[in-house]
């Protein structure tokens, strides 16, 4: 069956060229630990290290607080953990000897580092799996989770038919839907664009009385090479449902969207090393949800993945599968469960602590900026 999307680029990038996957020493290099992101972390203004072995890789991240520094190695390090399908997101086969061995090498090399940079503590989020007794045994304490600790991904392989058909009814109904509701995508690499992200944050920040990302954070983002913009933009002249409404039917109280207003809007990073694309920061207008827009410009998004060669999409993010059904992320785990996939977990943000006085002090200092974040 054909499936109905539009991508109408505002200004491509040019060619996908995606290499090969390289399995370098064994070792899963997430691509917050890749060449691209170091980049943009330097365009941050942060500092960054980077070491290779034939044991574990790291990029850390100096960030300085009143306090002092800390390094932060976001989804990592990488460790060897001696099996050849390690690069391969559905492997789950893991030596967990030789992962703990290039973990205490990868601390070693850390906690030098850290202390010529003078950091009283060391944050890591390792890719592989490692349980909390593990991470003990290094003096690593469990910390709140900075990046996912669980996520979600969905194999590009199949073709885009059965990817239509291994969503559940009601996406494939959205999905559908999509066009005939006057909607369509837009995919933009203008950094100028990202207001247009930013303005529905703030409004839904508002709403639920959550934080919002700065623009000039997002622009960053947006003006990387890895990253893409997609847009909803809604036309009443494309909208079915006002040619041919039902006589029948009562008159609709639901507002509608101005003509051409972007009611949707979300960045996705390209990891061509290792074949993924990732659902990043994404927001849409809550006074419009009877429309399908997240559904229609997820689906474009990962089947436009596919055509440019990607293998993996990365939705980035879910609770996990023992979480009560009140648990913060349930809704929108259910909204990408319902594309279809496989779970994938991580061993989650752990500290080191170098200096236990100031990190006790930070963590409680820390704790009290949450609270007050949530009462705002």
């Amino acid at each position: 069956m054909a499936i109905s999307y539009s991508v109408s680029p505002r200004n491509p990038a040019g060619v996908f060229n995606v290499p090969k996957i390289v399995y370098n020493n064994l070792m899963f290099k997430h691509f917050l630990q890749s060449d691209e992101w170091q980049k943009y972390e330097k365009l941050e203004g942060h500092q960054t290290f980077t070491e290779e072995t034939a044991d574990f890789s790291y990029l850390a991240i100096k960030h300085n607080t009143k306090l002092g520094s800390y390094l932060f190695v976001p989804y990592g390090p990488s460790l060897k953990t001696g099996n050849a399908k390690n690069n391969d997101p559905k492997n789950t086969e893991i030596d967990i000897t030789t992962a703990e061995k290039s973990l205490q090498k990868a601390l070693e090399s850390l906690k030098k580092l850290a202390k010529r940079e003078r950091c009283f503590f060391i944050r890591l989020e390792p890719t592989v799996p490692l349980e909390a007794k593990i991470m003990a045994n290094y003096a690593c304490v469990k910390s709140t989770d900075i990046d996912p600790a669980h996520t979600w991904l969905l194999d590009l392989s199949p073709t885009e038919p059965e990817l239509h058909k291994n969503f559940t009814q009601g996406t494939r109904t959205c999905v559908n839907q999509f066009p005939k509701k006057g909607l369509t995508v837009e995919v933009s690499h203008d950094p100028a664009d990202i207001r247009y992200l930013t303005a529905l944050q703030h409004k839904l920040a508002k709403q639920k009385n959550i934080t919002a990302y700065s623009e000039t954070h997002l622009k960053n983002e947006l003006s990387q090479p890895f990253a893409s913009l997609y847009l909803v933009r809604y036309n009443p002249d494309t909208d079915q449902t006002l040619k041919n409404p039902d006589p029948s039917a009562p008159m609709s109280s639901k507002p509608r969207p101005e003509k051409n207003s972007i009611i949707a809007a979300s960045l996705f990073f390209d990891d061509l090393k290792n074949s993924t694309r990732f659902y990043m920061q994404s927001a849409a207008d809550m006074d419009y949800k009877y429309l399908p827009a997240t559904h229609g410009m997820l689906a474009a998004a990962i089947f436009d993945a596919k055509q440019k060669g990607q293998k993996f999409f990365d939705f980035w993010g879910i609770a996990p599968d023992d979480a009560p059904q009140n648990h913060p992320w349930a809704g929108f785990t259910k909204f990408k469960k319902s594309f279809g996939g496989f779970a994938k977990n991580y061993a989650g943000t752990y500290d080191l602590p170098l200096n236990k006085t100031k990190y006790t002090l930070y963590k409680k200092i820390r704790t009290i900026n949450r609270r007050l974040r949530k009462i705002k």
